[in-house]
């Protein structure tokens, strides 16, 4: 297994502006790709056969990328795409949070047309990261931009009918969303960092009730690791949950929420997103 994460430059600070490649053991390998097309990259994600790597670039474009690396689809750019995190649907389709417009596109995995918007424009004050529920529901964190101004909670809608279901799933004051997503159990989980963005901020990885909302469980790191801005979620093999974020990889047990350390250390790391390729 190798973990590929990508790493953001520019205004979300000093980090490598790639993919980059870790072994099993967290082991650098060096650049995924040295693809130029692969400019300030955010969100990531393996499509269902697990054989393309499609990567959210910062000058809006989506790219999907071979396990060697090479680019094999490029959907051009998308104007005003400003693209956050990505996750594929249950109809197969690409989605991708738009920062700026505040709302989703959905995307064919072709990446030869540009889709559609899957909510309206401004839905929510600053999308975090999103999910898909064996029932229908889409679960969309909404938190808090660069300006300050957010809500930090998860919003619920039907899918199918692209409405509303829970305006406000979650009330829990210590939350503050940087990514979001559906575990094996059917249970919402966020990656936080409350109060977002302050020198003493608290990381933690939370987990609710998909129906009440509930707070079931906190996983936190040890505050030693000094693991900061947690931006990425990804649950892997043997009950074992990843998070990606400034200088680190680390893990948790799922089953019982044990943190079970640091798997990457590098400075710079700045990440944003986080696959598991074999």
């Amino acid at each position: 297994m190798h973990i590929l994460v990508t790493s953001a430059t520019g205004a979300n600070g000093n980090g490598y502006g790639a993919v980059l490649s870790f072994g099993p053991d967290g082991q650098f390998l060096g650049r995924f790709s040295s693809d130029p097309r692969i400019v300030d990259p955010r969100g990531m994600s393996l499509d269902a056969s697990g054989a393309l790597v499609y990567v959210n670039t910062g000058d809006d474009h989506v790219l999907a990328l071979d396990l060697h690396g090479y680019v094999v689809r490029d959907s051009g750019r998308i104007s005003g795409l400003d693209p956050g995190g990505g996750e594929f649907g249950p109809d197969g389709r690409y989605y991708v949070t738009m920062r700026r417009r505040r709302t989703i596109r959905a995307m064919p995995a072709a990446l030869d047309e540009e889709g559609e918007f899957l909510l309206p424009e401004g839905i929510v004050p600053f999308p975090r990261g999103f999910g898909f529920g064996t029932d229908g529901s889409l679960y969309l964190a909404s938190g808090v931009g660069p300006s300050g101004t957010g809500d930090n909670t998860i919003v619920v809608f039907d899918l199918s009918s692209r409405t509303p279901r829970t305006p406000c799933l979650v009330t829990d004051p210590k939350l503050s969303p940087l990514d979001l997503k559906l575990a094996p159990n059917g249970n919402v989980v966020v990656a936080s960092e409350w109060p977002f963005g302050a020198p003493d901020a608290v990381t933690s990885v939370r987990e609710y009730e998909p129906r009440t909302g509930q707070l079931v469980r906190v996983l936190a790191p040890d505050r030693s690791v000094g693991f900061r801005r947690p931006r990425g979620l990804r649950f892997g093999s043997g009950g074992r949950l990843y998070c990606v974020g400034e200088g680190h990889v680390v893990a948790f047990d799922f089953r019982t929420g044990r943190f079970e350390g640091p798997v990457v250390n590098l400075d710079r790391l700045n990440g944003q997103a986080l696959v598991l390729v074999r």
